[in-house]
């Protein structure tokens, strides 16, 4: 491709005129490109792109983009460099419309439902999946915990690039977007973070419909400030036709108001909304169920999924797949027999003979932990115990830690701290800030090996424990200052079983 037809189709114009050389790939980092690719810098966190035009041209790329700045304080000397060179604004809102580009606007083609919050993304955006593709939708889903289409044509798609990444990086995003275009599929459902926004991925998608499922203390470590965090999360509305919002938080009760697309607000506490959820009746293990109330969508949802936030993260599914047009009948029964997603309240299958269950999630903020403990309190018989264990991310918001070491040992009856995703921290290091929430007359254990916490929590599991494992859900894998290894709790647990039980 040409680059000027390129960046045509990516809506950039550039300011001065350059050789219209050809393209032969797009590329973001210096040490993968190839000959004839279009490097583009990006000002990372740890990094400045910039640095490595050099190295991009020696490897044979065919042009750069560089942003203004660069360019005005002399960290790029466009003469010197010997390929052409546009500048842009932001490198980082240029690659995304630059990956789209070069596979030809993808987004443009499908109809594509964001979901954004801080809890609840992966189980409303399974959800609608799931609703739309038993209704016969050829539908997407890029998110958290992987990509599939239910396309006969492109059965399962899987990015290693997207392992842990809630909203790819552009480069793989608008790759699997065209991979789901050309399998004939019609919906993508998305998770949309807040880094996703803040970094410009989805900048050229327009949304058909933006959902908005709750805002608590998370990634302040990026953003500063819970104002800021909201204000990122907040910009989806910019980018989409119409918006279903969870009014029984007060961040989205705010943008409800500050907007001016249709908005379908949502309910579960009564409050005055468009769709309210009423009668709620809490079942333990066996569910939830509630009225939706609408003049728009009146049923009776009965669902499999245990806990109150489920009403909501079932309310605002349900809502969404009305407004893409499924009957009011196979919203019913597909919520009726689906029970989550992956890692989320998820029961490891082990043998009833232990006398105890083991179940895990991927609750790593403070008020998804809360929320959580509440619902698995509901599972427990007079004498039976709920055994958390638990670690905090490294190099993740800090803030969070001792918040969350206190709701554990106020909550549950006994505590196992260890290592999450230590990252380039030291597992002890976080711990500490985990235990200055901590009473000291909570009962609890420090054991800093996640295997091995795992094991010990089996090794001294009682008849009618609840033991559960929170923080990495869906995770197969284990990140800390040697890498990312394989780490798959179901399997720890299963072995455990074996080894202690027989």
């Amino acid at each position: 491709m040409k680059l000027s037809k390129l960046l045509a189709e990516a809506n950039i114009i550039p300011t001065e005129s350059c050789e219209d050389v050809d393209v032969l790939g797009v590329c973001r980092d210096a040490s993968l490109v190839g000959m004839g690719m279009l490097y583009i810098a990006i000002e990372g966190l740890h990094a400045d792109g910039h640095m490595f035009l050099g190295e991009a041209a020696r490897r044979g790329a065919s042009a750069a983009v560089v942003s203004r700045a660069a360019l005005s304080d002399g960290r790029v000397d466009a003469d010197d460099l010997k390929i052409p060179c546009v500048a842009v604004e932001d490198t980082r809102i240029a690659a995304a419309y630059l990956f789209a580009a070069w596979n030809h606007n993808p987004q443009k083609q499908l109809r594509i439902v964001g979901v954004t919050g801080t809890n609840g993304k992966t189980t409303v955006s399974t959800l609608i999946y799931e609703i739309l593709r038993r209704s016969g939708e050829r539908v997407g889903l890029i998110g958290t915990v992987g990509c599939q289409c239910s396309s006969n044509d492109l059965a399962t798609i899987e990015s290693r690039e997207n392992a842990g990444m809630t909203t790819p990086d552009p480069e793989v995003l608008y790759d699997l977007l065209a991979k789901m275009r050309d399998a004939s599929v019609d919906t993508v459902v998305m998770e949309v973070s807040s880094h996703a926004l803040s970094l410009g991925r989805v900048a050229p998608i327009c949304f058909d419909v933006a959902v908005f499922t709750n805002l608590t203390e998370d990634h302040l470590d990026l953003h500063g400030d819970m104002e800021r965090y909201y204000l990122a999360k907040a910009s989806l509305m910019k980018q989409c036709r119409r918006a279903v919002v969870n009014l029984d938080d007060h961040y989205w009760r705010r943008l409800a108001l500050e907007v001016e697309i249709p908005v379908s607000t949502c309910s579960a506490e009564g409050r005055d909304a468009r769709f309210s959820a009423e009668d709620v009746r809490e079942k333990g293990i066996l569910g939830i169920e509630y009225k939706i109330s609408s003049r728009e969508l009146s049923m009776r949802v009965r669902s499999p999924m245990p806990g109150r936030f489920n009403v909501m993260n079932t309310l605002e599914a349900a809502v969404t797949a009305r407004l893409l047009g499924v009957s009011v009948g196979e919203i019913r029964e597909t919520l009726s027999c689906l029970t989550g997603a992956k890692g989320r309240l998820e029961r490891v299958e082990i043998s009833e003979k232990v006398g105890f269950s083991v179940y895990i999630d991927y609750a790593h903020t403070p008020d998804a932990l809360e929320n959580l403990l509440k619902t698995v309190r509901s599972f427990l018989r007079r004498g039976e115990r709920l055994v958390l264990l638990f670690g905090c991310g490294g190099d993740r918001d800090k803030l969070k830690r001792p918040i969350m070491g206190k709701i554990a040992t106020l909550m549950a009856d006994y505590v196992i701290l260890t290592a999450d995703n230590s990252r380039s921290e030291q597992p002890r290091d976080i711990i500490v800030d985990i235990l200055r929430g901590v009473s000291e007359d909570a009962s609890y254990t420090v054991i800093e090996s996640r295997r091995e916490a795992i094991e010990y929590a089996i090794r001294q599991a009682r008849r009618g424990d609840l033991i559960l494992l929170a923080g990495k859900g869906h995770e197969d894998y284990e990140i800390d200052r040697d890498g990312k290894k394989p780490f798959c709790e179901k399997e720890i647990v299963r072995l455990a079983v074996e080894k202690y039980f027989g």
